[in-house]
């Protein structure tokens, strides 16, 4: 059994990198008129509460969104991030922020007639939250399905998908250390059988870096279109656990770089503390 909860993390910095990144990416693709599945292989709870016990225990989301919630009357110059903390209001229609959406929720806001949404969780704690959270209180279609399975193995074996185009999130926890292998296996898996799909691929920045395996490998599936954001917020040689996180995208729409890169570095501006963030294209087309 998995011991990873998302909660005890939610709202944290590498949240905010990997929802923000997600809303823009959901945002350039519903621009066009034609449906979408989009998949979430590790949905999690779908809602966090920022006063429950886990959230509360580390409290990460008091370095990460509180401060962006806090200074959103000063952030307008940005067009992503402004629209982005306005969604997130209507979570939060008080002065108070009281909850925090996982991905499921930030795909939903952008979905319309005709479009999926296919949400996969394996921890049993974990799917039993997403499988109470009512449409009320999480935003969540009544047409969105949740599967009690292991997501990078159903997302696979469920293609082709039904609709034109296809959106996959891939967010393990990466406690099993195979993980980065198996993602990136992933990844080729799906651009071998959709090769119009957009895949997003979260992962953490840790002194062992792990990641790298993740990044070769992606690059050895012969996939073109692969793009990196890395949002770095602490020196990686000072102290222990992450000091960041990234996003691996294939094929992302036409100038989602240009507008990742200055909202991205906006961001790290914002946060300070040597924080920085870096874009490039792993693998261009």
């Amino acid at each position: 059994m998995l011991a990873y909860q998302h909660a005890y993390h939610a709202g944290n910095i590498a949240d905010v990198h990997k929802h923000l990144t997600l809303f823009a990416l959901s945002r350039q693709m519903t621009a066009k008129t034609s449906s979408i599945t989009f998949v979430d292989t590790h949905a999690g709870r779908g809602l966090y509460p920022l006063d429950a016990t886990e959230t509360q225990r580390g409290g990460e989301y008091r370095d990460g969104v509180l401060p962006l919630w806090q200074a959103r009357d000063r952030l307008q110059d940005d067009d992503l991030l402004d629209d982005w903390l306005a969604a997130l209001d209507l979570l939060n229609p008080r002065t108070k922020l009281e909850c925090y959406p996982g991905s499921p929720w930030w795909f939903a806001q952008m979905m319309r007639e005709g479009d999926r949404l296919e949400l996969y969780e394996l921890h049993p704690r974990e799917y039993a939250h997403l499988d109470d959270l009512s449409v009320a209180a999480g935003g969540l279609p009544v047409a969105a399905r949740r599967h009690f399975a292991d997501g990078l193995e159903a997302v696979v074996k469920h293609l082709p998908v039904p609709t034109p185009r296809l959106c996959v999130l891939i967010d393990p926890s990466y406690e099993v250390k195979r993980d980065y292998l198996t993602v990136a296996e992933t990844l080729g898996k799906i651009g071998a059988k959709a090769r119009h799909a957009v895949v997003a691929i979260w992962y953490p920045l840790l002194p062992e870096e792990r990641h790298l395996e993740l990044l070769e490998a992606s690059r050895a599936t012969g996939l073109r279109k692969l793009l990196r954001s890395e949002l770095r917020y602490r020196d990686p040689g000072k102290g222990r656990g992450m000091y960041g996180s990234g996003m691996l995208l294939f094929n992302p729409p036409w100038r989602l770089d240009d507008e990742l890169r200055q909202s991205f570095d906006h961001l790290a501006a914002f946060y300070g503390g040597g924080a920085s963030h870096h874009l490039d294209w792993w693998v261009e087309e």
